[in-house]
């Protein structure tokens, strides 16, 4: 009697727990394989210092003599990945949301936190994060604790970024200083509650193809848009904009 109770109680235990194991894949819900750090652990890490972390692509930036620049992120935070070591064919199979084991050397360059000299290794798992509405914190200290994320910025006002051969206004630079041409990253300057920020469309994220390019090369000044972009950094915030539209 006392054996058949106890079958019993083991498989109660059993059909229990059923749902109890490890969250490491669909949301973004990790709980770390065994020598992988967790984001907070990756922040605190010391310049320099090597870091294992697991991720989800959230999108490609280039590609280039085997060396893979990405953005990628997990449910705490986000990871700018930088020349990562990379053949062409694994490049074709980082698709968004799909999870990595990236080791590599935590980096410093003009203010943005990054991984070098990395490898890495795909895993089980998917998530796309959403974008996260940062546009109440972008004069806050706080907004460098989300560098990197996937974010987006509401009702922002387009200001003049500099002035053409005619010496009038314009709404957007091809370069941060107008010397360049179609096809050359976009700069453009928005404001909100007095103070005025450089967002950037990153030419090898999205190429003069892509809509935002469009999008961009559109504006007025005066004009009222919302953003969806990357929140890179470069001697302050200068966001990596994917989308943008007019209201």
């Amino acid at each position: 009697m006392k054996k058949f109770t106890s079958l019993l109680l083991v498989l109660a235990l059993v059909f229990a727990c059923a749902g109890c194991g490890s969250k490491g894949g669909d949301g973004g819900e990790d709980v770390k394989s065994e020598g992988v750090m967790t984001y907070d652990e990756y922040m605190a890490a010391q310049l320099n210092s090597e870091v294992v972390i697991e991720a989800y692509v959230q999108a490609k930036q280039s590609w280039w003599e085997n060396q893979a620049t990405v953005y990628a992120q997990d449910k705490d935070g986000a990871y700018f990945l930088y020349n990562m070591a990379c053949s062409e064919e694994d490049y074709e199979k980082l698709t968004p949301g799909t999870k990595m084991k990236v080791t590599g050397y935590k980096s410093e360059w003009s203010g943005e936190i990054e991984i070098t000299d990395a490898t890495f290794e795909i895993e089980e798992g998917n998530y796309i994060a959403e974008a996260e509405d940062v546009t109440s914190i972008l004069a806050s200290d706080d907004l460098i604790n989300h560098q990197n994320k996937f974010v987006s910025f509401k009702g922002m006002t387009v200001e003049a970024a500099g002035q053409d051969d005619s010496g009038n206004d314009v709404a957007f630079l091809y370069n941060w200083d107008g010397s360049g041409q179609d096809g050359d990253d976009l700069y453009f300057n928005v404001s909100l509650d007095g103070n005025t920020y450089t967002f950037t469309v990153e030419s090898y994220l999205c190429d003069n193809t892509t809509d935002v390019y469009a999008a961009v090369k559109g504006l007025n000044i005066g004009d009222t848009v919302d953003m969806e972009g990357f929140l890179y950094w470069y001697e302050g915030v200068n966001p990596h904009i994917t989308s943008l539209e007019v209201k």
